[in-house]
């Protein structure tokens, strides 16, 4: 199969002839014959040089079929994963793409080692980054780079050091605070921020919600196996406050559709105006202009997922029934979103303090220090 060997040579000052340090391979694979050096004078490295190359060989992999793969090869293979995994988050691939390459564009992928990556962060991170958004795009270099070795595109997975996130949101929504939010809210958009108040649902969960999606009858709002960010199916029980909104706004759809004689398929759509009964897309400036006018202009619409969250967690829920409602797969993340702020340690201790006024407190013998 192979072997390792040290070339001789003659010195031309004695005339001797002597090896030379490095060790050099020497192996044949379906009659070809390859002579090469390892680059290393250690017999221990020299030989899993060897083995290396016999196993690259072996698998139709040839150094210089590796020597060529670029990194738009590799951002070809994570590309074509999206759109046959039909992944959610092709957006934020695309960003992360874009600033990934605007530094390894035409790199060879055995260049990109962790060397390279340490610069890219270190560039990333001097131009305003924050760790997070470095660390997302880190994660898709690394999911090229493990498609890659799949595809016997490359020979290993550098190793990806991931910087340190410490922005972790806490925020959320008291209900003094929703009502005021709500007070200046369009109408159009009152029904979809409510529903996420209760819910927890994320904002694309919401709107791409139809009206089949609603079982009045049954009591539940559903999401189809495959709509979710996990993949999993869910549904969320119509309780009374969720109830009331939907079936507002179903008296809305009917009132449109009379009208119009057109048919209302969204479940949260424009209420007037020109574009009446069409489903709501985007509302990024409306919730902007609303939030700062409420006193809240830091609020995200995903801090509703936090407060639902918190509210199941207040109201007893268990914590596995709560995960299933709002769709969090790891205890983890749903613990990092069922915040415990100081209202409800200030409810716990309230509740603390019932439960001993209730006791009668045993007596206790007074001893004087003078005795």
């Amino acid at each position: 199969m192979g072997r390792l060997y040290r070339p001789s040579y003659t010195d031309k000052r004695t005339g001797e002839t002597r090896q030379q340090r490095v060790w050099c391979v020497d192996y044949s694979i379906d009659g070809n014959r390859t002579r090469v050096s390892t680059g290393t004078a250690n017999l221990r490295e020299a030989q899993r040089f060897l083995v290396k190359r016999l196993n690259e060989r072996g698998r139709g992999i040839s150094r210089r079929d590796l020597e060529k793969i670029r990194f738009s090869d590799l951002a070809d293979l994570i590309y074509a994963d999206y759109r046959k995994n039909a992944r959610r988050s092709t957006a934020r691939l695309h960003n992360s793409l874009a600033r990934l390459g605007s530094f390894f564009d035409g790199w060879r992928a055995v260049d990109i080692a962790e060397e390279a990556m340490d610069r890219y962060v270190n560039e990333r991170l001097d131009a305003g980054a924050a760790p997070a958004t470095v660390n997302r795009e880190l994660a898709a270099l690394r999911r090229m780079f493990r498609l890659g070795l799949r595809a016997r595109m490359v020979e290993r997975v550098p190793v990806f050091d991931l910087l340190t996130e410490r922005n972790v949101r806490k925020g959320f929504v008291e209900e003094p605070a929703f009502a005021a939010l709500l007070a200046e809210l369009p109408d159009n958009l009152q029904p979809l921020v409510e529903t996420a108040y209760v819910t927890g649902w994320r904002r694309g969960e919401l709107l791409s919600r139809c009206w089949r999606h609603v079982d009045f009858t049954d009591g539940w709002l559903r999401l189809e196996p495959g709509e979710t960010k996990n993949g999993e199916g869910r549904q969320f029980p119509l309780v009374p406050r969720l109830r009331v909104v939907l079936e507002a706004q179903a008296e809305r759809r009917r009132a449109i559709e009379k009208r119009t004689d057109r048919i209302v398929d969204a479940l949260f759509f424009h209420h007037e105006g020109r574009r009446e009964g069409e489903p709501i897309r985007e509302f990024k400036r409306a919730w902007k202009s609303t939030c700062r006018r409420a006193g809240c202009p830091d609020l995200l619409f995903h801090d509703f997922r936090r407060t639902a969250a918190r509210n199941l967690v207040r109201a007893g829920v268990p914590e596995p029934v709560a995960m299933k409602l709002t769709g969090h797969l790891t205890p983890s993340v749903f613990k990092r979103y069922a915040i415990v702020d100081e209202s409800m340690l200030r409810e716990g201790a309230e509740k603390l303090s019932a439960l001993y006024a209730e006791r009668a407190m045993p007596e206790r013998k007074v001893v004087s220090l003078d005795q």
